[in-house]
């Protein structure tokens, strides 16, 4: 009963969430990708792409078969997002074991997930909350194959796992993969040293090898292997990777020096406290409790969002600092893949922090700080066997903290703010195709007002260039893209405008459709509209200006050379 009510509390959290936001630049990344490659469009060979293929050809599978109907993405964001707290309450479930009270602190772990499920705070079809959901699959299957020492299904399953997260999101699942690999090497040597079993570690490794090696193959065969190391290793890493000092700046807040030290207070003082007296006891868990119980304070203390978002996200390095040290000192009281798997998630993680740093790429894995959270409550139980009530306080107050702090935080949109989500009335989608979709602002009804313009006055099979992409115009009105590029950023968008000039000229694309007003609200992407537009005004007229859109067409070559030779006839 208390599964199913995470798991249906999470889908209801993602529902909600689409029932009143659309953040239609990424939106529109990920459904205009998947239709293209829904109508056999082969990514990295045929049109340049930064990053896997797994979620796209997930959505693109939607596509095929069940049409072009926008609920139905949401319908798998919400049951992607409840499965993803399930699969968390399971593993915690398992890391407690032995742990009195197991069930009430799994349960209680897993409440922050419902406002801070992995596609709670940004609720449309993404990498990142597929990443996470592949990874705590593998979790899961992991901490079973070391239950069953003879079982040869399980392990090769488990070792399949490890290779999924790699072909979501390329820097996560590359971590991943990585740490969870060393970590089944690492136990091969240390149960051989011990002349305990070692075979379903090999199996698991085995399997993941095999495993990469077909999907290495596949691409080569479909795509090509050169193609996709362009695109997803070496171009992605050009365009996303931050510097060494921004990764490690996470750890660099005066504050977390703070926050520490209120934890060692609460630790030293447990350790002093040697009759176990009930009053320093309960000194101890305040102590502790914190670091974490501030973000819900904090919302007393200050209404700016920026702000209490600000205190919730700035948990991640204290928490990580705590779990990786209490990893390290109880690591022997461990046994098999548990004793690893600690700084497997934390390994993760920071693979994860790579495309955006703490701020931006926290959103999708709150479950994976929640097993951290749990492994280190399951080694505090083993050490305050005597006041085992300790873990369950510790536990009440991380859980209604984060989950009071985490509902503010998904109702801000603080994480979306680089999206006008907040200006105009609450439109909805009136097409078909795109049922379910829902925002504030007239950025539907004006794109709708596009998708019927060109319904009426584009040939189907006219070539169009949409700047800078913002809608799913291709998945809306069902035209084939012939454009290489469908987002013009500068993570994905490797031309220049000049080059965007050549291109339109040899693929003959005689539309133009620019979009004056962008929900997304960053400056560079404004920016490079203009730019590409300058670029390619010379080519292309003004026919029609609807309520947000601009409308050209592509000048006939010769009717220009006409129009040339009259000008100098004209002249003395």
């Amino acid at each position: 009963m208390a599964a199913a009510a995470l798991l249906v509390g999470t889908a209801l959290v993602v529902v909600w969430q689409n029932a009143h936001v659309a953040v239609l630049w990424d939106l529109s990344y990920t459904l205009d990708n998947s239709y293209r490659i829904a109508l056999g469009q082969i990514p990295y060979r045929d049109f340049p792409f930064a990053h896997p293929p797994l979620t796209f050809l997930v959505q693109a599978a939607i596509i095929k078969l069940s049409g072009r109907v926008f609920w139905h993405h949401v319908a798998y964001c919400a049951s992607v997002g409840g499965t993803g707290t399930f699969l968390t309450w399971r593993i915690l479930r398992r890391i407690l074991a032995g742990t009195k009270n197991r069930k009430s602190i799994a349960l209680l772990l897993s409440l922050p997930l419902v406002p801070l499920g992995i596609y709670s705070v940004f609720p449309h079809p993404f990498y990142d909350p597929d990443c996470s959901l592949a990874i705590l699959f593998s979790l899961v299957l992991l901490l079973h194959i070391d239950r069953k020492p003879s079982g040869m299904v399980l392990p090769i399953i488990a070792g399949v796992s490890f290779v999924l997260p790699l072909f979501v999101k390329q820097n996560t699942g590359l971590a991943f993969l990585s740490a969870a690999s060393l970590s089944i090497i690492v136990l091969i040597v240390w149960q051989l040293m011990r002349r305990e079993p070692v075979r379903p570690f090999l199996i698991t490794l085995l399997s993941a090898g095999t495993a990469l090696a077909i999907a290495i193959v596949l691409i080569h065969r479909i795509a090509g292997l050169g193609n996709y190391w362009q695109w997803t290793i070496r171009f992605a890493a050009e365009r996303r990777t931050p510097a060494r000092g921004e990764m490690l700046g996470i750890y660099a807040d005066k504050m977390i020096l703070v926050w520490l030290a209120f934890i060692v207070a609460g630790i030293v003082l447990f350790w002093l406290n040697r009759n176990r007296n009930k009053l320093l006891l309960i000194l101890t868990a305040t102590l502790v409790s914190v670091p974490f119980i501030w973000p819900a304070i904090y919302l007393l203390r200050d209404s700016d969002s920026s702000e209490r978002a600000d205190r919730l996200i700035n948990i991640w390095p204290v928490l990580l600092i705590v779990c990786f040290i209490s990893a390290l000192v109880n690591i022997r009281r461990r046994k098999g893949i548990s004793q690893l798997l600690p700084f497997v998630v934390i390994a993760a993680i920071h693979g994860c922090f790579m495309s955006q740093q703490l701020w931006g790429s926290t959103y999708a894995i709150w479950p994976l700080l929640m097993i951290l959270v749990a492994m280190t409550l399951a080694d505090l139980a083993t050490s305050t066997r005597e006041v085992n009530w300790l873990p369950l306080a510790f536990t009440t107050a991380i859980a209604f903290s984060l989950t009071i702090a985490g509902a503010f935080y998904v109702r801000s949109h603080e994480r979306l703010s680089y999206a006008n989500l907040d200006d105009g009335e609450l439109q909805r989608a009136t097409l078909p195709q795109l049922k379910g979709l829902s925002t504030r602002g007239d950025w539907i009804p004006n794109f709708e007002e596009l998708v019927r313009y060109s319904d009426t006055n584009i040939p189907p099979d006219a070539g169009i260039l949409l700047l800078p992409g913002e809608d799913a115009f291709y998945y809306a009105t069902g035209r084939k893209p012939q454009f290489p590029v469908l987002l013009f950023d500068h993570t994905v968008n490797p031309y220049s405008p000049e080059q965007i000039r050549q291109i339109c000229r040899e693929r003959n694309i005689t539309w133009l459709i620019v979009k004056q007003d962008l929900q997304n609200e960053e400056d560079a992407v404004d920016a490079e509209k203009d730019r590409i537009t300058t670029a390619l005004e010379d080519d292309f007229e003004q026919v029609e200006s609807l309520r947000n859109y601009d409308i050209y067409r592509r000048i006939d070559p010769n009717a220009k050379k006409d129009s040339d030779d009259d000008d100098d006839d004209d002249k003395p």
